[in-house]
């Protein structure tokens, strides 16, 4: 065991999934089934595990929370915001990825529920989800 002077962040990634239409741009969102910010809409996302990167922690954590399994995910943005979640030091790395037609999906895991969203009606974002989400639509290209 090793012991540091100085405490270690937390790291999780976040995934945005995104699917074009013939009705517009949707975006996959789960709704929390706990604290912090229980009953909220976030992205698919969680706690990266010791035994993988990033971009394989998105990947699972999709599928945990809704059963989509995605291959091409492509980077956003870290986000490492002090504050950015209640619990301890939290650093996302957050990926986006394009998907073809509305997949079922459904909240599993520590997702309360998933939904498809039109991109210009969401609901009010858990954390800083805003944030990252103003910068994949920029990557996208989508006002």
């Amino acid at each position: 065991m090793y012991t540091y002077e100085y405490p270690h962040p937390a790291v999780t990634a976040d995934c945005l999934v995104f699917v074009r239409t013939e009705n517009g741009l949707y975006l996959l969102l789960i709704q929390r089934k706990h604290d912090p910010c229980k009953n909220m809409w976030a992205f698919p996302g969680g706690f990266m595990n010791i035994d993988e990167t990033t971009e394989d922690a998105a990947r699972r954590e999709l599928e945990e929370e809704t059963g989509l399994k995605v291959k091409e995910l492509h980077r956003i943005n870290v986000f490492d915001a002090v504050g950015r979640d209640p619990r301890e030091r939290v650093i996302t790395v957050a990926y986006y990825t394009i998907v073809d037609g509305l997949t079922e999906v459904r909240g599993r895991d520590d997702a309360a529920a998933a939904e498809w969203f039109p991109i210009d009606n969401l609901p009010p974002l858990a954390f800083d989800h805003d944030t990252i989400l103003l910068e994949a639509k920029g990557l996208l290209c989508v006002e």
